[in-house]
């Protein structure tokens, strides 16, 4: 049985133009909604314009700009994580509380590794 979404079905420009406009509410939402994205934001808006000032080749720069943004995506995911296990139900749940801190511990693995990257290119 091939069951799909009600949703599905645009294809072409048209989805494309649906996709760019839901990835921009998911912006607006995470933005608004959560203040750990927001602060990762505001880190990124420190951290990758200081790399063109740093005495790195473009590669070491690449990869540290990809790991700041890096930070936002799993964010995303985290936050997106914490909406659903809400959703389902706001009751006190062992599996609930693993799915978030779950989330939270990629996020921080996530950090660990925005640091590593940053100290193993900046450190002499």
């Amino acid at each position: 049985m091939n069951e799909t979404s009600p949703f599905k079905g645009k294809t072409g420009a048209k989805r494309v133009l649906n996709a760019t406009q839901y990835s921009l509410s998911g912006f607006k939402s995470a933005f608004q909604n959560e203040a750990a994205f927001r602060q990762i934001t505001f880190i990124n808006l420190i951290l990758i314009p200081a790399t063109f000032f740093l005495d790195v080749s473009r590669t070491e720069q690449a990869l540290m700009i990809a790991v700041c943004l890096l930070a936002l995506i799993v964010e995303l995911f985290n936050s997106a994580i914490e909406a659903v296990v809400d959703r389902v139900s706001l009751e006190r749940h062992p599996l609930s509380k693993n799915a978030k801190d779950m989330g939270s511990a990629a996020q921080f693995v996530t950090m660990s590794i925005i640091a590593i990257v940053w100290a193993l290119i900046l450190w002499p």
